[in-house]
């Protein structure tokens, strides 16, 4: 594979890239790339749109590890008591395999590390220590503005926790941090953190955010903005069917993003088109080969809001299918007793 495909594999369906010459040059070796995911809430299809992305890496042969980042849950979040990290670990764990294995790659191939294995070590806390010292209080908590929870008295958890994904990355040989664009702040501070080390600074590759179904920012609170992983078919058909979805409107439309995020790049891994149903009097059947060509016909007119919808829940639910299969049942109810009780 030459380093051109390996670029779009690694950059396809990014909101930004930091930067695009050091990818480059990193390109023409073999980088290694790690994402974390702290194991808090219940994941989601948000997730599934960024774990979708390490198929591409693993296709472009990107070494790729993924962190279990169980002491920054309980850093950042006190519904994330330290009783159930391990429930929760092994919970993320399952479900992170299967949304890669339903992306269409080889979860095996991705290396599964947790942060108590090596975050506890002397070495990391000497490092921790120091950069401590070297760093802040004002620059870390703008560095975490979109990630750590803030308040007038923060939590000393959630101030170590920039540092801690910092010292991540160095701990874990990466030459590519991944992470949701909410997580720039943090690894824009990274960057000057190794600088100032005098290391060379890792390239950040960044994931959109999704909008919600109910229009604006996806919210973990709003049962109804988002579709679980473990939601069957009839429920992601009635959040689909009140999702906000104005004719002609692209912008905070978070059906439109499932389609562009997560299932156009899963049906052209498969060969398959998009395809909606329509009665003869309404214009016919319609295939999709590509996104691009839905949006345009959603703008134009061509495609009517209620016809994407029907279509979308459908197409949606068939990806989620095997990784709701996959998650256990009874290990998600341990992890999530004050829901599942």
């Amino acid at each position: 594979m030459n380093d051109s495909e390996r670029r779009r594999l690694v950059t396809r369906n990014t909101a930004e890239v930091v930067t695009d010459e050091e990818l480059d040059d990193l390109l023409e070796n073999d980088p290694t790339i790690y994402v974390g995911y702290a194991p808090t809430g219940e994941m989601h299809i948000g997730h599934f749109t960024t774990i979708r992305k390490l198929a591409d890496f693993l296709r472009a042969d990107l070494d790729v590890t993924v962190l279990i980042a169980d002491l920054h849950a309980h850093l950042d979040d006190e519904k994330s008591p330290f009783e159930l990290l391990d429930e929760r670990t092994a919970y993320y764990r399952e479900a992170i395999e299967g949304m890669v294995a339903a992306a269409g790659a080889d979860p095996k191939e991705i290396e599964f590390v947790e942060g108590r294995e090596f975050e506890l070590d002397a070495e990391y806390s000497l490092e921790l220590l120091r950069m401590a010292a070297d760093t802040t209080i004002s620059r870390v908590q703008r560095a975490g503005s979109e990630v750590v929870r803030q308040s007038e008295n923060p939590k000393l958890g959630g101030l170590i926790y920039p540092l801690m994904q910092t010292l991540d990355i160095d701990a874990l040989d990466a030459d590519i941090a991944y992470g949701g664009i909410d997580q720039r702040g943090i690894y824009m501070l990274s960057r000057e953190l190794f600088a100032d080390r005098g290391d060379e600074p890792p390239v950040c590759v960044f994931a959109p955010l999704l909008a919600g179904l109910s229009g604006g920012k996806m919210s973990a609170s709003d049962a109804t903005s988002k579709v679980n992983l473990t939601d069957d078919a009839n429920t992601v058909a009635e959040k689909l069917q009140g999702a906000y979805c104005p004719q002609g409107e692209v912008e905070d439309n978070g059906v439109l993003e499932y389609m562009d995020y997560l299932v156009f790049p899963i049906l052209d891994e498969r060969g398959e088109s998009f395809e909606i149903e329509r009665p003869d009097e309404y214009g016919g059947d319609l295939t999709y080969e590509s996104y691009d060509e839905l949006e345009a016909d959603f703008v134009s007119g061509e495609l009517h809001p209620q016809d994407l919808k029907n279509a979308a829940a459908g197409y949606v639910s068939s990806v989620i299918d095997p990784v709701r299969a996959r998650i256990d049942a009874d290990r998600l109810a341990t992890a999530y007793p004050e829901k599942y009780e």
